[in-house]
């Protein structure tokens, strides 16, 4: 697993930075790699606490059924601290289709300034990279029991090139 170290693992990642470069399992324990994209399609790295629990079973609910709505601007992709078969049992109770990254090591959350220490988990946050590979756009929510914005997402979305 190669990552790029940020300047604080909970302090967000400014935007215009480069966007860390990491490698961690899908759901299929198959390496998904952020450098594939780079040069080639912008992504959404939906960082989450964790499966199973309400905020996030209706987000990633959300994701997936509106995978076209947002899948037209970016690769989109869920990053939590659960496993590869935490991931894999909850895709297949949710019906869950977009991609989902298992940082059981924390490494992408705390590259990414999005480590939330007290709970050892990833604040709910949303990262998006342009196809430059850098950081376009952050948004940490300030109550992690609530849900993203899914308006100002996708508004911030169409912005991406």
């Amino acid at each position: 697993m190669t990552i790029a170290a940020a300047s604080s693992e909970t302090t967000p990642i400014a935007v215009g930075a480069v966007a860390p470069d990491f490698t961690l399992p899908d759901s299929e324990k198959k390496d998904w790699k952020l450098a594939d994209f780079v040069g080639k399609k912008p992504v959404a790295l939906f960082f989450y606490p964790l499966d199973w629990s309400p905020t996030c079973a209706k987000e990633n609910v959300c994701f997936s059924q509106d995978l076209s709505r947002f899948g037209k601007y970016a690769e989109v992709v869920g990053i939590s601290v659960d496993s590869v078969w935490s991931h894999q049992a909850w895709k297949e109770k949710m019906g869950l289709r977009h991609t989902l990254l298992s940082d059981m090591h924390r490494k992408a959350i705390k590259a990414y300034g999005l480590f939330l220490p007290a709970a050892n988990i990833s604040q709910r946050a949303t990262v998006l990279i342009g196809k430059d590979g850098k950081v376009a756009w952050v948004h940490v929510e300030a109550d992690i029991t609530k849900e993203r914005d899914y308006s100002l997402l996708e508004t911030e979305l169409a912005k991406l090139k």
